[in-house]
């Protein structure tokens, strides 16, 4: 990926929860409440160096006892305190961003689209009804067929269950990116930043912020 292509403003931050709002016209407009920084910049990688430009943000604090010696010497070296998360983004180089440095809510604003990085919920091990929304067997009594998948496998050829089939499994707990999602508010003494709509994950949830690669204004 081209450097020129890599998002300028990147942030971590955490789902608080979703309320509503209104905004000038008087329009009530869900949104997700998200506590966004401050992240430190903990180490700067370029082209010279690790052949791609990127950064690694820190979140949250952490006490020093509960690192392994590596890491304590990672955050010694940047000459930072230990944080409780470590994400890398890879950069545009003319971001400019130095070890040290330390990003706020303040570089969005109220009208810019943004990326989001989440998540979803685990749901555990579930049947098909639940998974992929299968309608199901008839719902009276004797035909032993309620919610199950039906017939999986072929015939003698080629007596096997073909790849991509639906059937029962894991559930969840995958990473989700949800584009363009447009700031309404950005409050920086308390690091929130409310963008309208939802957000994959659960409260309290890791969410990653990148300014909209194809940014669109929505209304």
């Amino acid at each position: 990926m081209s450097s020129k292509n890599n998002p300028k403003k990147v942030l971590i931050g955490k789902k608080v929860g979703m309320t509503q709002v209104y905004d000038e016209q008087n329009r009530l407009i869900p949104v997700t409440v998200l506590e966004a920084g401050p992240c430190p910049v903990v180490q700067v990688k370029n082209e010279e160096g690790e052949g791609y430009d990127a950064i690694q943000l820190g979140f949250g604090s952490q006490k020093e006892q509960r690192l392994n010696n590596p890491t304590k010497g990672h955050f010694k070296k940047a000459g930072l305190d230990p944080v409780r998360q470590l994400r890398e983004f890879r950069t545009a180089a003319e971001a400019g961003h130095k070890v040290g440095d330390v990003l706020t809510v303040s570089q969005f604003e109220a009208g810019e689209t943004v990326d989001a990085v989440a998540t979803t919920k685990g749901r555990g091990f579930q049947g098909v009804v639940k998974r992929y929304g299968f309608s199901g067997g008839p719902a009276s009594h004797g035909s032993m067929f309620h919610r199950r998948g039906g017939s999986y496998g072929e015939c003698q050829w080629p007596g096997r269950v073909r790849k991509n089939r639906k059937m029962p499994g894991h559930m969840g707990d995958v990473r989700r990116t949800t584009q363009n999602l447009l700031i309404v508010k950005v409050i920086e003494d308390k690091n929130l930043i409310l963008v309208k709509g939802s957000l994959p994950g659960p409260k309290g949830g890791l969410v990653m912020l990148r300014d909209a690669k194809k940014a669109k204004q929505k209304a």
